[in-house]
């Protein structure tokens, strides 16, 4: 096997036993993150819940940062599929809410502040953060591409951008304001996207 070959920890996803095991793993995982932060995220302590040998915790992510960016890919993949209400409107209104349950769930949004905080000083992470939000964002960015063809927003807007005017907000109030992620705000953030989009602000 090349360098070029080799498969980076954390990668792989076999089925059965192993399945199992990285399920475990990666709950396991999620909950010191939740309750201990990135910086207390420790191998050999997820090991132990989980209930995993740490030698195969250690074999197959390696790192701290390759766990938690099979994590990430994890929850990118089991997030919840994007609604389809056939307006722009209800689309969005559905996406607010989705993100603002996330990120004010307990163990989500704990989660999620962890990461994020991480994400500032370490590389790997970052990247493996990049491609979650870039996952979540492609899900419901065909919402937008649908309310062009249906004419409720200019040809040539940009359906990503619309998608990420809609949770902006409500990082921002996770993560420096303090203000809380109540429904109103959710809304707020979703009809003000619409309104910027029917605009043209995004074509």
């Amino acid at each position: 096997m090349t360098p070029s070959d080799a498969v980076e920890p954390g990668t792989v996803r076999p089925g059965g036993r192993t399945a199992r095991v990285r399920a475990a793993v990666l709950q396991a995982a999620g909950d010191v993150l939740a309750e201990c932060g990135y910086d207390r995220l420790d191998l050999t302590e997820v090991a132990r819940r989980a209930d995993v040998g740490k030698t195969t915790v250690y074999r197959r992510w390696g790192t701290v940062a390759g766990l938690v960016a099979d994590l990430l890919t994890d929850m990118a993949e089991q997030s919840s599929p994007r609604t389809d209400t056939g307006s722009l409107l209800g689309d969005l209104l559905a996406n607010a809410d989705l993100v603002r349950r996330t990120l004010t769930d307990p163990r989500q949004g704990a989660l999620f502040r962890a990461v994020i905080a991480a994400a500032t000083g370490d590389e790997r992470t970052a990247e493996a953060l990049h491609r979650f939000y870039e996952v979540r964002v492609a899900a419901w960015a065909p919402c937008v591409q649908q309310a062009v063809e249906r004419g409720e927003v200019p040809e040539g807007t940009d359906a990503a951008e619309v998608v990420r005017a809609v949770s902006a907000p409500l990082y921002y109030r996770l993560l420096t304001s303090g203000a809380p992620l109540d429904e109103a705000a959710a809304q707020r953030a979703a009809r003000a996207a619409v309104a910027a989009a029917r605009a043209g602000v995004f074509a």
